[in-house]
């Protein structure tokens, strides 16, 4: 695609190859979520769409979108597929790495490479843990790799990975890229979670996997230190808001068409029955409030990667606080439209084949990536006096 077609494209010609792709994703997503496994022919769909290279600097083919767009587009997909959308949202935050990691050549490489080939990225940067990656160095410059990741998410089917791991003798961390068949480098399809069962957040070991010099990426100093954490929480945010949207049009989709109205209620239809109006009523404007805020963090975020987040230090501290209260209240909401929607649905709507229980399993496991007491103790802070947030950990209750 070349620079005068990337800019005829709008955000919502983006968002509708998106919600083109959430509807044919939606087509198995129930029965999927109960097999597991890795949704290969829907990352392909995502790697025909031209989508991986949404948010790469079109100076290396990319089509050079705001986050705003590219977070849009994991809320769409996450309302029919969470688990697609969580690995469409973390191969765009692996790609963000580039923005602190990687000489000129090795941005150009990766990042041209993504781009020409539809490259997937997969992720082996979980520090916490069990998760022990040693790296000894070679003669060359490179590094021999042994140890385990845990919760590899998108690491099944991707192209190429990113790899933290540690200098065994400086204990220095060091990041590097893998092609994920590289000879030594195991992917266990071991992930086991109740929700979120396509992610293929689950193992990989490294048994005298060779790194070589040129695939160990050189540390920039000064440009995106901090923006890869609001940014991966924006991308959660998103996914939790996703999640919630999705679970109310599933349940306004099952009221219409297959509830019965409750024998006391008066009414014909259970899409008249009071209660339930009053019910959906309270979780849409819950949901709602919560899309306002997601979407005003968003272009907050917008803001911060235009200026390579070299911002003021209260900037970053008020771009940490917006983006982390939308991560709260977007939990929030979703896991209370996810819970309620029974309510609404009625019995018959609470049997497996229905496939609703994905959306509270799904957005109940996503939520434990940090947990809200702490989140909102740090935003209290803030807003109190005047301390800036703390660093997000993801994974923090692993």
């Amino acid at each position: 695609m070349s620079v005068t077609e990337n800019k005829s494209k709008s955000a919502a010609d983006y968002v509708g190859i998106a919600s083109e792709l959430a509807r044919r994703f939606a087509e198995d997503a129930a029965e999927r979520d109960k097999q597991g496994g890795t949704p290969k022919t829907q990352r392909d769909w995502i790697r025909e769409s031209g989508l991986l290279k949404l948010t790469l600097p079109v100076e290396y083919g990319g089509d050079g979108q705001p986050w705003s767009v590219a977070l849009r587009i994991v809320r769409e997909f996450a309302a029919t597929d969470s688990a697609v959308a969580h690995l469409y949202g973390y191969h765009l935050a692996i790609l963000a790495n580039f923005n602190r990691v990687g000489s000129p050549e090795q941005k150009k490489r990766y990042l041209s490479g993504t781009a020409e080939h539809n490259w997937f990225w997969g992720n082996t940067a979980n520090a916490r843990g069990e998760s022990k990656l040693l790296g000894k160095r070679s003669t060359d410059g490179g590094y021999l790799l042994n140890g385990t990741k845990k919760f590899t998410t998108g690491t099944p089917d991707s192209d190429r990975v990113l790899v933290y791991f540690q200098d065994e003798a400086t204990l220095e961390t060091k990041h590097g890229v893998l092609h994920r068949e590289r000879q030594g480098v195991t992917v266990h399809d071991d992930w086991n979670g109740f929700g979120q069962r396509q992610t293929g957040s689950g193992t990989v070991t490294f048994r005298d996997v060779e790194i070589a010099p040129e695939e160990v990426l050189e540390t920039q100093e000064g440009y995106g230190d901090g923006y890869n954490p609001p940014l991966t929480q924006s991308i959660l945010t998103g996914i939790y808001l996703g999640i919630g949207l999705g679970a109310l049009e599933a349940a306004r989709s099952y009221i219409h068409n297959r509830s019965l109205p409750y024998a006391l209620s008066g009414v014909e239809s259970a899409s008249q029955d009071p209660y339930i109006l009053r019910s959906y009523g309270e979780l849409w404007t819950s949901l709602k409030g919560a899309e306002s805020l997601v979407d005003r963090a968003s272009e907050q975020l917008d803001r911060l990667a235009a200026a390579g987040y070299r911002v003021s230090d209260e900037e970053r501290a008020e771009t940490a606080a917006l983006v982390t209260a939308a991560n709260v209240l977007a939990g929030k909401a979703s896991l209370e439209a996810a819970n309620r929607i029974f309510e609404l649905t009625g019995t018959r709507s609470a049997t497996t084949d229905r496939g609703l229980d994905r959306f509270w399993r799904n957005v109940r496991i996503h939520t434990l990536h940090n947990p809200v007491d702490y989140k909102l103790r740090n935003i209290g802070d803030w807003a109190l006096n005047g301390t800036p947030p703390p660093t997000p950990v993801a994974g923090l209750h692993t």
